[in-house]
């Protein structure tokens, strides 16, 4: 393993390390750089043989630029991404909705677009350079390994054969359909949703501004129509739950013609790039609340531990988030000496503490999103376009609203309810610290 795959175990061989994380998309990564520069040693299984594949989640707000500036990883993959510089939302065909991301005062004020691939290489080269980082590519968790209650690693099941990686700590960063949280036995709550979405991409017509993120809402259907790089946009409708064999039998005039009563500008770049239903994917939209996220030994982040919907691009940013998070809260511990147990359950009890709050805070307004997005009937889609022209006419309830969903991470840190540190980019010297600190779990040596 070079910092990736350098060293790889042979079949039937026993690791051992402080930290295995288990999934290499957002949450995992940023975990593992984050921790590796905090001289902890961390290893990181992903299922993947690379990161060139399709992923929905490449919409990222204004809180999640703001870190990766700071993480010092931005700039590393700036010509891949697309700044959002407006938000419209037009019900019936009218605008009832406009907001201007210019008008905020914030160190990062645009929502970006940017594909997970080069982010993901880019974290991956990053903690490469790091003497205490693997990536263990092409494996599968496929059984947590136990101490009584407590969870020790993991048994990985990779090219070479079976591996037992043993840690202090494991971190089940493997998503929405998390495996991780499925062995651990921790208990969710799966909230289905009344619709599907149907996902493709298109270029951007002429005729539309390239940093615009459209909604387009006709009674109980909506469209989001996003525009990513390098000149497409990404589409995705709503349809009934479980309604896509339905559709698919309609045959694609049907797909078509949803996009004519929702967006017309883009019918013809429609019909041009989606020409079979292998041109299109669909994402199963629920919520998962999870009411504990650790248990000894081992913690969820991002969706493992909260699902969310794709509505405002939430899921990304809190992955992102929640690896900044923790990695302050379990470095010291896991550089101490003595043993770790309870002072990582600590730690991580206490990293649940500090973002479930911002966490359900987003799920109750995608929920209220999707709820009046179904709404149906006269006189509740009139209520709906009441309200949203309401909050577009006011300036000051428009801009807390708009605050709220973009930037409150940025805000907490600028006003000290929330101190936020990423490491410096060279390893940390260990310190004697058993336990996390203030200020969710700052070290003196964070930047």
């Amino acid at each position: 393993m070079t910092g990736s795959d350098r060293a790889r175990p042979a079949g039937n061989a026993a690791v051992h390390t402080q930290v295995c994380i288990i999934g290499g998309g957002p949450a995992g990564m940023t975990l593992g750089l984050e921790l590796a520069r905090r001289s902890v040693e961390v290893i990181v299984v992903e299922q993947s043989g690379h990161f060139d594949r399709s992923f929905r989640g490449e919409s990222i707000s204004p809180d999640s630029v703001w870190l990766l500036e700071r993480l010092g990883i931005l700039d590393k993959v700036r010509d891949q991404t697309l700044e959002t510089r407006r938000m419209q939302i037009m019900d019936g065909g009218q605008v009832v909705l406009d907001a201007d991301f210019s008008a905020f005062d914030q160190p990062c004020r645009y929502p970006m677009e940017l594909p997970q691939p080069p982010l993901l290489s880019a974290l991956a080269e990053e903690g490469a350079s790091l003497p205490g980082f693997t990536l263990l590519r092409r494996s599968t968790a496929v059984e947590l390994l136990r101490d009584g209650e407590a969870v020790t690693g993991v048994r990985v099941r990779g090219p070479e054969g079976d591996v037992e990686v043993r840690a202090a700590l494991t971190v089940g960063a493997d998503g929405r359909f998390s495996k991780v949280r499925q062995m651990a036995g921790l208990p969710y709550e799966k909230i289905p949703l009344e619709r599907d979405f149907v996902w493709f991409k298109v270029p951007v017509p002429e005729v539309w501004d390239p940093h615009t993120y459209r909604v387009r809402i006709l009674g109980n259907r909506h469209g989001l129509f996003i525009p990513t790089v390098p000149d497409l946009v990404r589409v995705g409708f709503n349809i009934p739950k479980g309604g896509l064999r339905e559709m698919r039998g309609q045959g694609l005039p049907a797909l078509y013609e949803r996009i004519d009563e929702l967006a017309p500008e883009i019918s013809q770049e429609v019909r041009e790039s989606v020409t079979s239903w292998s041109d299109t994917s669909m994402l199963d939209i629920f919520t998962t609340v999870v009411n504990r996220w650790s248990m000894p030994g081992l913690v969820l982040i991002g969706d493992a531990a909260h699902t969310l919907t794709p509505v405002l691009g939430q899921g990304v940013n809190h992955a992102i988030t929640d690896a900044v998070m923790l990695a302050p809260l379990v470095a010291p511990v896991l550089r101490g000496s003595g043993d770790h147990r309870s002072a990582l359950l600590r730690a991580t009890e206490r990293f649940q503490h500090e973002r479930e709050q911002a966490v359900a805070r987003s799920r109750d307004l995608q929920l209220r999103q999707e709820r009046a997005f179904a709404l149906s009937g006269t006189v509740p889609v009139a209520l709906r376009k009441l309200a949203y022209r309401l909050v577009s006419s006011n300036d000051a309830l428009k801009r807390r609203i708009v605050a709220g969903i973009y930037y409150p991470l940025q805000e907490a840190h600028r006003t000290g309810r929330t101190v936020v540190r990423v490491a410096p980019s060279a390893p940390t010297a260990p310190t004697a610290s058993s336990a996390p600190t203030a200020h969710l779990g700052a070290e003196p040596s964070d930047v």
